[in-house]
């Protein structure tokens, strides 16, 4: 299964190079990967993974994932602390890497919205529970997201923005505008894999995995329930803010090790997603974006 998405800043169709695509498919698409994956999927399983990528042994393993993924290193900072001719003391510490100043700047025009994570996405305008995603063929709504009697009323009928990070991506999200936080609390589940061939397999993968979820009250687009969404050998959500209030471009928090999802849910009529993004959307293509260039405009 070729996997294309759109470049925005290039202006065309890529192929992603997938991370695992092989172990990928025989845990999904064979009767053996499939018995094997109903262990993979607890989550202690990818705890003690992540625990492997944070010691010193693993950073051995980071030029060749540089160089096979073709991963920009002069965008990045070393880890606190360290030279650059060792930069990172673990996988975990270079999957979290940081950017160097001035790399990426957030949109500052109030009523449009920067992308919240450097991420593949769909968007949709209006998502409810009888709308399906591409790629998944399954529904997928707040309810079913938000997994509370309390905010699934909120976004319904609402856009949604859903980014899916891969391994080589940068992996801490931020804010997309600044406000303050109504509420926070986690959702307990397993940890599929979140890759497009787990996701055409598997239909119930953003509903039935380990989330966290966090309501936003924002300056300019309403409310939003952010969501972020755990994987298959994420050893940890890690929420770095304050969970208080937040500018927009603060960073959130991040993922440690593993291919993540981060999806964002609106009002009704608040805002939208960019065309092109819907367009690209609708045929089942995901639009790739640098994080805090615009991705979506107030009503």
């Amino acid at each position: 299964m070729k996997i294309q998405y759109f470049n925005r800043e290039l202006g065309q169709l890529e192929e992603e190079k997938v991370y695992g695509d092989g172990a990928v498919k025989w845990m999904y698409q064979t009767t053996s990967g499939r018995l094997l994956t109903r262990i993979l999927i607890k989550p202690l399983v990818s705890v003690v993974y992540g625990y492997l990528q944070s010691l010193g042994f693993s950073k051995f393993k980071i030029p060749g994932f540089i160089e096979q993924f073709e991963i920009q290193m002069e965008e990045y900072l070393p880890e606190e602390g360290r030279s650059l001719d060792d930069p990172y003391s673990s996988f975990n510490k270079f999957f979290i890497r940081k950017f160097k100043d001035g790399k990426r700047d957030f949109v500052n025009t109030p009523g449009e919205m920067p992308a919240f994570s450097e991420a593949r996405y769909f968007g949709y305008e209006s998502m409810n529970e009888s709308q399906s995603i591409p790629v998944k063929g399954k529904f997928l709504g707040a309810k079913a997201l938000l997994n509370s009697t309390k905010w699934e009323g909120v976004f319904e009928d609402g856009p949604l923005l859903l980014a899916r990070l891969c391994p080589v991506d940068y992996h801490r999200f931020h804010y997309p505008d600044s406000g303050k936080v109504l509420d926070y609390y986690k959702v307990s589940g397993k940890l599929h894999s979140v890759n497009p061939i787990a996701l055409k397999e598997f239909a119930d993968v953003f509903s039935d995995n380990v989330r966290e979820v966090t309501i936003l009250e924002t300056e300019n687009f309403g409310k939003l329930a952010y969501v972020e969404v755990g994987a298959m050998m994420v050893g940890k959500i890690v929420q770095t803010g304050n969970l208080k209030d937040f500018k927009r471009g603060d960073e959130k928090g991040y993922f440690l090790f593993g291919g993540s999802t981060v999806i964002v849910l609106g009002e009704k009529g608040k805002w939208v997603p960019d065309k092109d993004v819907l367009d690209y959307t609708q045929k089942g293509i995901e639009t790739y974006q640098k994080i805090g260039s615009k991705i979506a405009t107030k009503c």
